[in-house]
């Protein structure tokens, strides 16, 4: 591979992502080896890489469905959820020789190690990948805060956002054809015209401290190699 432009990345997917279009809710075991494929490929060149993973293939505490639960404990329950995302993930890049962890927020040493900041920088320079799941390990905090928030600690070069469409869009490309994509963004834009990049805590936290965001489509074969290279791929958030 090429010169890299970003050679620490926090790598964000939603639980969504992870999902069968046919099956819905649930992990689809072929995808995740599409991504651990694309990933792989990618920490052989030398990347770090920091993943998180969402839950909300399995549960998430802000849905419609959670509304009769306690926040927190649907929270919760949506935490549980990115672990055994982040597992099914870590299975995936081991069968293509990538030493992973999965380190979680909440206490679940049995199949998990605990978030110990100082221990997952020493993962990082062993070569291997981390999975952080269980979000901040607060409720009402999202995964996406979580990605940011670990970015800033990393000292990362850039949030990577992969996502099923090719960026950021002024409407859902899915729903309407003439759906137009945005080659950058700038943080106030993204947070006055209420775009579905992250949420408003994550967007705000990244304009604070210059952390660029690119959105880009993660299901097309050779695009996560083109972000860290920094080929114009997808959409650019940032200052």
């Amino acid at each position: 591979m090429s010169s890299l432009k970003y050679k620490r990345i926090v790598l964000k997917m939603s639980g969504e992502a992870l999902q069968s279009k046919e099956l819905g809710l649930g992990i689809c075991l072929p995808v995740v080896a599409e991504i651990a494929k694309e990933v792989a490929h990618v920490k052989e060149s030398g990347v770090e890489i920091i993943m998180v993973i969402g839950g909300g293939n399995i549960f998430r505490g802000s849905s419609e469905r959670a509304t009769a639960m306690d926040r927190a404990q649907a929270d919760y329950m949506g935490m549980l959820g990115t672990v055994i995302n982040g597992l099914a993930m870590q299975d995936a890049l081991e069968k293509h020789g990538i030493p992973t962890r999965v380190m979680s927020a909440i206490n679940i040493s049995q199949i998990a190690e605990p978030y110990i900041h100082r221990r997952a920088l020493r993962h990082l320079e062993k070569g291997r990948i981390i999975i952080l799941s269980a979000g901040t390990g607060n409720p009402y905090f999202s995964t996406d805060t979580a990605a940011t928030l670990r970015a800033m600690e990393f000292n990362a070069d850039a949030v990577l956002k992969g996502t099923k469409v090719d960026g950021v869009f002024n409407c859902d490309p899915n729903k309407d054809a003439s759906a137009k994509r945005y080659d950058s963004l700038s943080y106030i834009d993204v947070l006055q015209q209420g775009l579905k990049v992250m949420d408003s805590t994550a967007i705000s936290m990244c304009m604070d401290h210059k952390m660029p965001i690119i959105v880009f489509n993660m299901f097309t074969p050779g695009n996560l190699e083109k972000v860290v290279r920094g080929e114009k791929v997808g959409t650019l958030v940032h200052g």
